[in-house]
This record gives structure tokens, sequence and C-alpha cells, in this order.
């Protein structure tokens, strides 16, 4: 077996992975695809996991394709020729990693920035192993307002917009939608969690539960590369309070305040200085 000492390293971008790598995931059955945190889990007959992190811009499409072998690498490396014209929006050309399924069409890694990875591991050792230092889910029922502050009081002193994306924390919450939760709940995103006030833990609690089931509902945030899996956008980009509004007028009604930027942790965070205190 592959040692696990360097999960971290063991990917197929590693040329002497690759090999085990196709050794436990070549003509398999899937018996179930599911999701951990930012994690797509594939399941095989086998008792191995195909596992694909998307990082910040990639997206996987099912399709059928066919290779563009005059590719320079400006143009398609693989060229989608089914009847779908969402998957040729341009954002879905950077497709790195294609899986041949038995029914003749494709799963396709598409990651414009390169970021992503893909490994397979033992599906009995995914929560022990790899996914161990994962946070709980936000949207389980089991994830209770009293464990959500629990959780969020192991870092009293940080920024709270950094806690909310700390995969270790709770698992799945990116940027945008740390703004937007932030927003609905009257928080400005550098407030300590050890700060916070039993009132705005449960505006807080439900703003996390409310922003995350809209994103759903609406597709995803399309706003930089995220297509679904047919290629097509999200709509959730189209429903902002205040990321990537800099210099706009607040959206609560009454409000007088400008939308404004600030970088927390190394990443932007969007908010009105006026309705979030």
């Amino acid at each position: 077996m592959w040692s696990t000492s360097n999960l971290a390293r063991n990917t197929i971008k590693d040329k002497s992975y690759f090999p085990y790598f196709k050794k436990y995931s070549l003509n398999q059955n899937i018996l179930r695809v599911r999701r951990r945190a930012k994690h797509i889990l594939i399941d095989l007959e086998n008792g191995f996991t195909v596992i694909m992190h998307m990082k910040m811009t990639g997206h996987i499409m099912y399709g059928t394709y066919k290779q563009n072998k005059k590719y320079n690498g400006r143009e398609w490396s693989w060229i989608p020729i089914d009847n779908n014209p969402a998957l040729r929006d341009p954002y879905n050309r950077h497709i790195r990693v294609v899986f041949t399924l038995s029914n003749g069409k494709h799963l396709a890694f598409c990651d414009s920035r390169k970021f992503g990875t893909i490994v397979v591991e033992k599906t009995d050792t995914l929560h022990t192993e790899r996914l161990a230092h994962l946070g709980p889910e936000p949207l389980e029922k089991s994830f209770t307002l009293p464990l959500f502050k629990q959780r969020f009081l192991k870092s009293p002193k940080r920024a709270i917009k950094t806690v909310l994306m700390d995969q270790t924390i709770v698992a799945g919450i990116g940027n945008i939608y740390s703004d937007e939760m932030l927003y609905l709940s009257h928080i400005l995103p550098t407030r300590a969690p050890k700060s916070l006030r039993e009132p705005e833990w449960k505006l807080l609690f439900a703003s996390m539960k409310k922003v995350l089931s809209k994103g759903i509902d609406f597709g995803g945030d399309s706003t930089s590369d995220y297509r679904n899996i047919k290629g097509e956008r999200g709509k959730f980009h189209h429903n902002h309070n205040v990321y990537l509004r800099t210099k706009e007028k607040c959206l609560t009604r009454g409000c007088k305040g400008i939308i404004e930027k600030k970088t927390i942790g190394g990443r932007s965070a969007h908010f009105c200085v006026l309705c979030q205190k």
C-alpha cells in the first residue's frame, strides 16, 4: 500500500503516485458519489474512494469528449462533442483529467489554475486519515447552536471571518459565503468570537444555514470559474449583498452605508461598516 505519511504530496500530479492511482481506480464499478466539505468522494466497489478536491477554480463535468491532438496549450485539450452548448463555455476548456465511463461518457475535471487534487484512498480510513482534520458539516441536523459556539470558541481571538473559513472548525464555508453570512448577522468580519453576545451567536448560526441553503438552491456561485456537472453556471452571484460590491450602496433598507473591502487573514472581506458592528 502507498504510504499515508505524506498525504498532501500523494496526488496524480506525482508521476510516482500515478501507477498506484490507476491500479486502484481503473475498471471499478462506482457505488456512490458523495461530498465531504470541499471534497467530491467517488466510492468504488473494491473498497477504495477517488477523492477530488476542487480548490479555488475546479469543477467536474459529465459529457462526451474527444481529445484535441492539435492542442497547443491555449485551446481545448479535450473537445465536448455531445449536444450540450454549456460544455463549450470558455471556462470549461481547462480540462486536466478525463475518466472514461462504461457508458461511453466522460467525467472531466476542469481547473484553470491547476490547484485541484485527485487521489485514491481506502474508503474505510478516509475519515481517520486524509479527512480527519475536517470539522462538522454546517447543514447537518446534528450541528446545533451549542456545538457551533463550542467549535468557534476554540479560536476565541481570531477574526470571525477567518474562523468561519477554517475547515477544521466547520467544513465547507468559503470566502463568498462567509461575507454574506456576516452581513446578514450584522457582525463585522474583524470581530473575535469571544466578543459575540448570545443574540449574535443565534443570528450568525441562522444566517449560516440560510446562506448555504440559498447557495444550493441557486446552484452555486459562478462569480469566477465554477460550473455544475452539465457545464452550466450557478446563479448565487446574482444575489450578493456585499461580496464584490465595493464602493456600492448597502442594500439594507434605510442604511446609507457604502460597502467596504479589507484583507483579513490573507482573504478579502466585504462589509458595511454601518450595518455590521
